[in-house]
């Protein structure tokens, strides 16, 4: 809903509370290793209550067009934020995804399983040329002593990327939420 109607104190108080919200969401997707800058975006789609346009969103945060062109592909790349439809419209329209639930799942899911996916196959190929170079050379013991202990703990590391897309599986399936349950605070 739109501010009009309130009185100056009323708009600066929420204004202020809206900013401080998105300031925060900024910084919280910079340690993701977002943007700070796409942050302060989903914060501020968060709280419009229409879908806006590209050119509405470069005019309300002061961003080039296509700065706020890559901002909004990373948002939608991480579904944070939707493209939708309206009927006459001509223009793309974007809104936030506001169920945070669904938007931990999805940014998490997201990376959690690309880093899962390089790091498996780094670590497997590398397991396949150190049981390789261990079978070739079966009688150095100096040799079997160092890829015994390297092949362990990369072996070690498999196991914690399956348990990690087991985790992504639960995220995106909901099944995590038997397990920590939704709870919605009071305050």
């Amino acid at each position: 809903m739109g501010l009009e109607g309130l009185t100056s104190e009323q708009k600066s108080v929420i204004e202020k509370a809206r900013k401080r919200v998105v300031e925060s969401i900024g910084k919280n997707m910079d340690l993701y290793g977002v943007n700070h800058t796409t942050g302060h975006l989903y914060g501020s789609l968060f709280f419009q209550n229409q879908p806006i346009t590209l050119d509405d969103m470069v005019e309300d945060m002061g961003m080039s067009k296509a700065s706020m062109s890559t901002s909004v592909r990373t948002l939608v790349d991480l579904n944070m934020i939707n493209k939708v439809w309206e009927r006459g419209f001509r223009k793309d329209l974007y809104q936030a995804e506001a169920d945070w639930f669904q938007t931990f799942t999805d940014f998490f899911a997201i990376k959690w399983r690309k880093a899962m996916e390089i790091n498996l196959q780094a670590l497997r190929k590398s397991l396949s040329e150190l049981k390789r170079l261990a079978a070739n050379h079966a009688q150095d013991e100096r040799l079997h002593q160092v890829l015994s202990a390297d092949i362990e703990k990369l072996e070690m590391a498999v196991g914690y990327y399956l348990w990690l897309g087991t985790l992504i599986d639960k995220l995106e399936s909901g099944e995590i939420y038997e397990f920590v349950p939704k709870e919605r605070a009071d305050n």
